[in-house]
C-alpha cells in the first residue's frame, strides 16, 4: 500500500487555520503568537526557505526573540511565500 504524500503547504495552511480559529493572530492576543513549525525542517534546494514552515533562515533565527507584531509579520510573509491566503488579522 502506498503512503499518502502530505503537501507541506497543506500542513502550514492547517496550522494557520488553527491559530486563527483560536484567536492567536489577533493584535490583542495576550500570549505569544505560536510558531509555524510543522516539524518538516528541511531547506529548499536554493536555501531560500524551509520546506515545512516556509520561513527563511533569518525568520527562523529571529523567531525566539520576536514580539507578537514581528511574529504576525513573519506569518504573513510565510503564508504569501507558500501561496496561501493571508488572513485579515495579519495584513498590515
Amino acid at each position: 500500500m502506498d503512503t499518502p504524500v502530505v503537501v507541506t503547504s497543506d500542513l502550514i495552511a492547517a496550522r494557520a487555520c488553527q491559530a486563527r480559529a483560536e484567536g492567536q493572530f489577533d493584535p490583542d492576543f495576550a500570549d505569544a503568537v505560536p510558531s509555524p513549525c510543522v516539524s518538516v525542517c528541511r531547506m529548499t534546494p536554493d536555501r531560500s526557505h524551509c520546506q515545512g514552515c516556509f520561513r527563511t533562515i533569518e525568520e527562523i533565527r529571529a523567531w525566539s526573540g520576536a514580539g507578537n507584531g514581528q511574529r504576525r509579520a513573519i506569518w504573513a510573509a510565510l503564508l504569501a511565500r507558500a501561496g496561501l491566503p493571508v488572513p485579515g488579522e495579519l495584513q498590515a
